[in-house]
């Protein structure tokens, strides 16, 4: 029987704050407490993440931070195994923060230090919430990334396709800005778009003509700008009905290309004959009805199951760290005070780098 471990979670990569306590063993863990500050205030007025302020604001709150998960945990140092922080890939600054905040915790406590790559977080939360068994498909489609992934292994994944420039989160974020939502963007749109009629503006389907899972928004973006212009050089403004249909324009085609593209994605990870064939989704837009219900009705077409994580735990978060960390330490895999931060890092070390950067932070 696998040992339980008690570990500490850090994460700062971009806008969240967070640390976290999770005990368990691999595939049967639980969250004793998850703290997350966001920094929403700190960058409304600059439209986007200033990574200087995110930087700043991680290296001042993560103490508080971690000092209120263990108050919640009701543990102190001693009833821990070791700490685990994200290492990369991210803002480097905030990266950074993490990293250096983790280093000090174990050389003042002596625990063990493990580094964790931020999206493996992510792609392992499945495990930490349902128990999910390797190999299992993975859709992570947030604000700084996009990409199918195939986990094999904590340490072992297969990328079949991703975003070759924008992430759809961002994309939601500049059409809300675009017409004058509130952010975040992902809940304005969607929320004025069940008052709009999808079929009224023509918007494109990026990379649909081509085969593979790679995926385009960034074009969708400058579709939706051109349109509300041109609807403002007609009229000589836009109408609350104009805003609402482009909204479900926009997101009916975000919905269309995530739904053909899981389908292939799906058609690979099945051809490899998986013994409990299942789909798992998480980051901040798989909190969209009309997406999550599209790519349910796709996997209930191949028959393969289905699963998103609870909100808090699809968004940034120390606990799916501290799982991730838990599972590496359970390999034996722990690292010392040469654990650097790292910008970049990709999950399938044999693919090649995925192109563009968004604005929530480095893609893998």
């Amino acid at each position: 029987m696998t040992q339980s471990l008690t570990l500490l979670g850090l994460e700062s990569s971009c806008d969240d704050t967070a640390a976290a306590v999770v005990r368990g063993a691999p595939g049967a863990a639980q969250v004793l407490a998850s703290v997350v500050e966001g920094q929403t205030g700190l960058h409304k007025e600059f439209g986007g993440v200033v990574p200087e302020i995110a930087a700043r604001a991680h290296a001042e709150r993560l103490d508080v931070c971690v000092k209120e998960a263990l108050a919640r945990a009701g543990l102190g140092f001693d009833a821990l195994d070791g700490i685990a922080v994200t290492a990369g890939p991210g803002l480097i600054g905030g990266v950074v923060s993490g990293v250096m905040c983790a280093k000090g915790l174990a050389a003042g406590t002596g625990l063990p230090l493990i580094g964790v790559n931020h999206l493996a977080g992510h792609a392992l939360t499945p495990r930490l919430t349902d128990g999910a068994a390797f190999p299992y498909l993975m859709l992570l489609v947030s604000g700084g990334h996009c990409q199918f992934l195939i986990a094999r292994g904590p340490e072992e994944f297969t990328r079949l396709g991703g975003t070759i420039d924008d992430a759809p989160g961002e994309a939601f974020d500049k059409t809300a800005r675009l017409l004058g939502l509130a952010q975040p963007g992902g809940p304005s749109v969607e929320a004025e778009a069940e008052q709009g009629a999808a079929r009224r503006f023509a918007f494109p389907r990026p990379l649909l003509d081509r085969p593979g899972c790679d995926m385009s928004f960034s074009g969708l973006k400058t579709a939706l700008l051109r349109t509300r212009d041109g609807v403002i050089a007609d009229k000589g403004g836009l109408t609350r009905q104009d805003r609402a249909d482009m909204c479900a324009g926009f997101q009916a085609a975000v919905v269309d290309v995530l739904a053909e593209k899981t389908r292939r994605a799906l058609a690979a990870y099945l051809a490899e004959s998986p013994a409990q064939p299942m789909l798992a989704v998480a980051g901040g837009v798989a909190a969209n009805q009309p997406i999550r219900a599209a790519l349910q009705a796709v996997c209930a077409e191949a028959g393969v199951g289905f699963t998103a994580p609870p909100l808090a735990l699809c968004t940034d978060n120390a606990a799916m760290i501290a799982y991730a960390g838990l599972e590496r330490m359970t390999l034996g895999k722990v690292d010392d005070m040469t654990l650097a931060a790292r910008p970049r890092w990709p999950l399938d070390k044999s693919a090649a780098p995925m192109l563009g950067s968004g604005k929530k932070g480095a893609k893998a």
